[in-house]
C-alpha cells in the first residue's frame, strides 16, 4: 500500500484515480464480452434457418414426369403457358415445403412444385396440316384448314400458284414456320419432333467472342 502511494506520488496521480480508471476498464471489458456473446448467438440462430425446398440444388430432389393430356399433348392444367410438376426432396433432407412447414423428407413426400413451360393449342394438328399440304396443297386445303381462307381460295384458283406455292407452303408448314391463324401452336406429340425457336433480346446474355 505504501509502495502504491509512493508510486502515485512520484507520478503526480492520486491513488483513487488509478482505482477509478481500473474499475472503468473492467466494466468496459465486461460489456464488450457480453456484446460479442450476443452477436455470436444471433449468428448461430440465423445459420440454423431451414432452406426452402425450391432452393435445393440439383441432385437433392427429383421431379415427376408431367401428366400429358391425350387431346392436347400438353401437360395437364396448363395455364398461361405454365404447368407444374411435383418434386420430392431426397431422403434425410430438411427444408421448408410449399406450405412453409419445416419437414425432414423421406424421398416420397412432395416438397414443392416446379413450373415447366407448356404451349397454347387450339385443335390444329401438325400431322393433318402436313398431310393436307402434301396431297391437297394445290387446292389450298392446307390454308383453309389453318384459317387462311383468302390464300386458300387463291391457291385453289391458280392450282397452287402452278405448283410453286404448294411446294413453298409444304416447306413452311413442315418447318412449323407457318402455323394456325389464331396464333396457337400445333398439336404435336409431347415427346415428338418439336422445333424450338431461339431468339435474342436485350436481356439475353451474349458471350464475348474470343479471337485467336
Amino acid at each position: 500500500m505504501c509502495l502504491l502511494s509512493n508510486m502515485a506520488a512520484r507520478h503526480g496521480k492520486p491513488l483513487s484515480g488509478i482505482k477509478r480508471k481500473k474499475g472503468t476498464t473492467i466494466v468496459l471489458w465486461s460489456l464488450g464480452t457480453v456484446w460479442v456473446a450476443v452477436l455470436m448467438a444471433r449468428s448461430v440462430e440465423g445459420g440454423d434457418l431451414p432452406l426452402k425446398c425450391e432452393d435445393l440444388r440439383v441432385g437433392q430432389y427429383i421431379c415427376d414426369d408431367p401428366k400429358i393430356d391425350n387431346d392436347t399433348q400438353e401437360p395437364e392444367n396448363c395455364t398461361n403457358h405454365t404447368a407444374y410438376v411435383a418434386c420430392h426432396p431426397a431422403p434425410n433432407i430438411t427444408c421448408k415445403d410449399f406450405s412453409g412447414n419445416e419437414t425432414q423428407f423421406t424421398g416420397k413426400r412432395v416438397g414443392f412444385y416446379r413450373p415447366i413451360e407448356c404451349r397454347n393449342v387450339n385443335g390444329y394438328s401438325y400431322k393433318v396440316a402436313v398431310a393436307l399440304s402434301l396431297f391437297l396443297g394445290w387446292l389450298g386445303a392446307d390454308r383453309f384448314y389453318l384459317g387462311y381462307p383468302a390464300l386458300g381460295l387463291l391457291k385453289f384458283c391458280t392450282v397452287g400458284f402452278c405448283g410453286i406455292g404448294s411446294l413453298i407452303d409444304f416447306i413452311l408448314i413442315s418447318m412449323q414456320i407457318v402455323g394456325p391463324s389464331d396464333g396457337s401452336s400445333y398439336i404435336i406429340d409431347y415427346y415428338g419432333a418439336r422445333l424450338t425457336r431461339l431468339s435474342i433480346t436485350n436481356e439475353t446474355f451474349r458471350k464475348p467472342q474470343i479471337y485467336p
